[in-house]
């Protein structure tokens, strides 16, 4: 009887898991979240040590993490080899590969990257999400393969409703339940999709030179793991190859070098024991720690400590915090604060109801990149949902109740004269008005008399924006029936609440 791999039911598992939180991470008609995929954030290790390291402080809503650190200190680095989706993924496209079994990266390389990446987080710049295997992997699902599974499937729905004809409701149940159920809200390729799939690419395609290359040589969440698993009580026997076999080396996606088991390196996948011919091979408890290393700690500390101190500099020099245009979430109201919070997950981004949170480019500063942005010509800020805030899994944006989220001030709106059809063409144009959700309106109408171009007199409503009502949601821009630049636009404010505005009942003080 063949005996089952548990490691790889155990990846089956977590695998579909993972993706029945991502799509169920998507706006499906209620107006909260039960589940999401940022619960694999909040049991991320590397999020949590990034976290402590830029905030000097800890947060419950990690405790998932603290308790997957201190298992993988006592048993080793098994979330690569029984939990991660990126490693399944990984596991998957291997096989179709011809392994060349070259190693091209420095095997310090990955201690040298997850110093730099803990010290310039401990510098105040937390840029871990770049690389952190969750968030790579969930950014290639959000801005490419999700929107472009969504668009196919409703294109060849399309035709084979057309190819049905009169019958095709006969079927319109699946497609409802699709639509309820599977499918993306919307089919929107975010910037940087590209991007995100280059990324995506180059670690499958690393598997052509070694089995798990990048999980080996780069991953900075398994080389932390790997480090912790230095204490771990749990021990594969033999350590070495035996000599009249040594197919382990072959069979091990990750922890051979030069005929001896890398204990850093070994998932615990357990393949050799499964695949092990002679039936040696076992896994056993062991009590003295392995704490030898086969790299320099001192010069990987040192290197990594003047590195992630320079880059932090250069970071804050040009940190792109006076973009009058730059406009974050609702509840965001420190931008230093935000960074060193934001894993660069892209929830938010996927979860907007209104298609106006978007991932920050080059053009917004490298430190700024993956981070969600408010561009309110592609989108506004719903006045009454509050998902950004359910799904961030560090609460880099802040989840609030309604009626407060209402009062976040995420900038302040501007008439631009020059374009503002009033102003500009002496035509009267009140769609800012009638679609500004505050609910004594902070876009109002001063009633002037002037000449139109043809010399008659004529009655316009000239709009103004009441500073102290606007909330900078941005729907007055994205209304704005301008073509090209709309002749209001929002601009990032000073203030961040108008809780000294309104009284406890909503209401505003102003009249």
């Amino acid at each position: 009887m063949k005996r089952l791999n548990l490691s790889k039911i155990s990846q089956f598992f977590f695998l579909i898991l993972f993706l029945f939180l991502f799509v169920n991470t998507e706006y499906r008609g209620k107006d909260e979240i039960s589940l999401a995929i940022n619960s694999f954030f909040r049991a991320n290790p590397l999020v949590l040590f990034s976290y402590i390291l830029s905030n000097f402080s800890f947060t419950w809503i990690l405790f998932p993490a603290l308790l997957l650190t201190f298992f993988s200190f006592f048993l080793g680095r098994f979330f690569c080899g029984w939990i991660c989706p990126l490693g399944t993924t990984i596991d998957f496209f291997s096989k179709f590969f011809r392994k060349k079994e070259k190693r091209i990266f420095h095997p310090h390389l990955k201690y040298y990257l997850l110093g730099f990446l803990l010290f310039v987080s401990l510098f105040g710049i937390n840029i871990t999400g770049l690389l952190d295997p969750i968030a790579i992997l969930v950014r290639f699902l959000t801005f490419t393969a999700f929107p472009l599974f969504g668009d196919i499937v409703k294109s060849g729905w399309v035709g084979l409703y057309e190819i049905l004809g009169e019958k095709r409701d006969s079927i319109a149940f699946l497609y409802d339940f699709l639509k309820s159920n599977i499918l993306p809200f919307r089919e929107t390729i975010y910037p940087l999709a590209f991007v995100s799939f280059f990324i995506f690419i180059v670690i499958l395609i690393l598997e052509k030179f070694e089995k798990r290359s990048w999980c080996r040589n780069l991953c900075p969440l398994g080389t932390l793991l790997g480090l912790l698993s230095k204490f771990s009580i749990f021990k594969r026997l033999p350590q070495n190859l035996c000599k009249d076999c040594g197919d382990c080396k072959s069979i091990c996606p990750t922890g051979f070098e030069k005929d001896l088991l890398q204990r850093e390196e070994c998932i615990l996948c357990m393949d050799c024991e499964f695949k092990c011919k002679f039936k040696r091979v076992r896994f056993n408890i062991a009590m003295k720690p392995d704490i030898e290393t086969s790299f320099s700690k001192r010069r990987v500390f040192i290197t990594s400590f003047i590195t992630g101190y320079f880059v932090s500099g250069v970071f804050k020099f040009f940190r792109d915090g006076h973009d009058s245009r730059l406009l974050r979430p609702p509840g965001v109201k420190d931008e230093k604060v935000f960074l060193q919070k934001c894993v660069r997950c892209g929830e938010c981004i996927k979860i907007c109801l209104k298609n106006a949170l978007y991932p920050a480019v080059f053009t917004n500063g490298f430190y700024n990149l993956f981070t969600p942005i408010l561009i309110p010509r592609k989108g506004y800020c719903e006045y009454n949902c509050t998902l950004c805030g359910q799904v961030c899994p560090t609460k880099a944006i802040p989840q609030l109740p309604l009626e407060t989220k209402r009062k976040e001030v995420i900038g302040i709106a501007v008439f631009d004269k020059n374009h503002c059809l009033p102003y500009a063409k002496k035509v009267n144009c009140m769609v800012c008005e009638e679609h500004c959700p505050v609910p004594k309106k902070a876009i109002r109408f001063e009633v002037v008399y002037e000449r139109d171009y043809d010399g008659k007199m004529k009655e316009l409503k000239k709009p103004y924006v009441v500073d102290e009502l606007c909330i900078g949601c941005g729907i007055c821009e994205y209304i704005c029936p301008l073509t090209s630049k709309a002749g209001i636009e929002v601009f990032k404010s000073k203030e961040l609440s108008r809780s000294d505005i309104y009284g406890y009942n909503g209401n505003s003080k102003i009249s």
